[in-house]
């Protein structure tokens, strides 16, 4: 079960995906998908679906991609639809 810290967590870094933290994505990414594999400056994070939708993250400074932020939330809706938690 997501806890409610995460779930206000997720609501904070995601209205403006350009104003994220890595670590905070991190974060979040780490909640719902585990430890990542790190290979250079890349996080890679599995996802329970099948084929290769992996969860890719790096840093751009002291900030998260943009678009890489973008796919995360996607990869968390569906992950929590899929779980019957959003309506």
């Amino acid at each position: 079960m997501i806890s409610y810290v995460l779930s206000l967590t997720v609501k904070k870094v995601f209205p403006n995906p350009k104003n994220v933290k890595f670590s905070e994505l991190l974060n979040v990414c780490i909640k719902y998908f585990g430890e990542p594999r790190i290979s250079g400056s890349h996080h890679i994070f599995k996802t329970p679906w099948k084929g290769d939708p992996r969860i890719n993250i790096q840093k751009d400074g002291k900030m998260a991609k943009v678009y890489q932020v973008k796919l995360v939330e996607h990869a968390i809706l569906k992950l929590e639809e899929e779980d019957g938690k959003v309506n």
